[in-house]
């Protein structure tokens, strides 16, 4: 039986105490850990009650600094997205509506992510968080189910969303769970059984969303923790996908196969985008066209032969930030991931917090494959798990330290 969220989580909060503490500080710990799983599962179904909660969070975690006298920790991966801020920051400054792009850069404050999972998903508690998200995924997977084979959201007009604004918010959630929980699955050390029976339910609702982008995600993801595993256990990705094409409804089927036709409307479109992204890049290489400035600058830029006539994004992450951000930006958006993807390599190569470290290996191939098709980085819902999710690994590895400790 998989318990509450409120009692694994409280019974984590009394495990994990790293010297007594004042009550008020106890209190703070434990809010603190209760918010962020309150974040890591409500973001799923809702993205205001989760930033609710994600506020809730910030306040104890600042609330704790305070308190404790405890030093400001983060990973090491944390500096290269504040750098990332800051370079966004510059690019609204040069932007051809800079009033705009500042009020939509306010997403950057998401980053706080990582130090208050860091700071509160220590020990054993990253397992459970871990759990949580499963769980919550399996509920949102469900209803997706729901809504394709009972309220007949089962066409390109009418998609499964779970409870969600969009569509692609949803698969792109899920995908990320299926990661989460094949990585379970394979380098667990308890609790697999759970994950293998929600891993089915995840991978249907993604079918069933018709998003091509998280089927590839997942697919990529599938890939790297089979070799991660054993090389010789990807020979079971080509059996998984006739059993698909063999058991999916025609339209589902007819729908992953249409990302091979080169005179899919939507195909063409996304090469119009590339291109148009380039001529943005080649106009303004070092601070972009601004954040959130693409679908006002999209008709100057737009290709011949593109299907749309706006677009608010160019539906490819790298392209996307260059274009919006300018090259620095990429470039340091590429240094982010490349010192995540290395330390996350070396915790898991080290022996310790396998499960979590494949986890965060298999969610960063699943975001980039879907990302060359999709601006995921830039769907708040998706960036929060996203960054959930990469610094559980580290935070099981972490103990809290007070200023005083130096």
């Amino acid at each position: 039986m998989v318990p509450t969220m409120e009692q694994a989580l409280t019974a984590e909060s009394h495990a994990d105490v790293v010297t007594p503490q004042p009550l008020s500080g106890s209190r703070l710990e434990l809010a603190g850990l209760i918010a962020l799983g309150g974040v890591a599962g409500a973001l799923q179904f809702s993205i205001a009650a989760a930033q609710i909660l994600l506020t809730i969070a910030v306040v104890c975690w600042l609330g704790l600094l305070l308190v404790r006298h405890e030093r400001f920790e983060a990973p090491r991966f944390f500096w290269p997205l504040i750098a990332y801020a800051g370079i966004t920051l510059v690019s609204a400054a040069f932007s051809i509506d800079p009033r705009a792009s500042f009020i939509d850069s306010k997403q950057l404050v998401l980053f706080l992510i990582v130090p208050i999972v860091y700071r509160f998903a220590t020990g054993s508690r990253g397992l459970t968080l871990a759990t949580v998200v499963l769980s919550c995924a399996a509920v949102s997977a469900l209803i997706g189910i729901f809504q394709y084979g009972i309220l007949h959201y089962d066409n390109l007009g009418q998609r499964p969303q779970g409870t969600l604004g969009h569509y692609m918010t949803y698969s792109g959630l899920l995908m990320l769970v299926i990661g989460v929980a094949l990585a379970r699955v394979l380098f667990g050390r308890g609790e697999r059984t759970w994950a293998a029976l929600v891993m089915p339910a995840l991978a249907v609702a993604v079918a069933l969303s018709f998003t091509r982008s998280a089927a590839v995600g997942a697919c990529a993801a599938a890939a790297l923790l089979l070799t991660l595993k054993d090389f010789r256990l990807l020979a079971v990705l080509p059996i998984v996908a006739a059993v698909f094409f063999a058991a999916a409804p025609g339209k589902v089927a007819a729908r992953m196969t249409s990302m091979f036709n080169q005179q899919d409307a939507t195909r063409r479109d996304r090469m119009a985008m590339i291109r148009a992204g380039e001529h943005m890049i080649g106009a303004r290489p070092l601070t972009g066209v601004g954040p959130n400035m693409v679908l006002r600058v999209y008709p100057e830029y737009r290709d011949s032969d593109a299907v749309q006539k706006l677009n608010p994004h160019l539906h490819n992450v790298p392209l996307q930030i260059a274009a919006e951000r300018g090259i620095p930006a990429l470039l340091i958006w590429l240094w982010f991931l490349g010192t995540l993807t290395l330390d996350l390599g070396r915790l898991f190569y080290s022996g310790r917090q396998r499960f979590l470290a494949a986890a965060g290996l298999a969610v960063i191939i699943a975001m980039l494959a879907a990302g060359f098709f999709e601006y995921n980085f830039g769907d708040s819902e998706f960036l929060m798990l996203f960054l959930v999710l990469v610094t559980l690994p580290f935070a099981a590895e972490h103990t809290v330290s007070l200023k005083s400790e130096v």
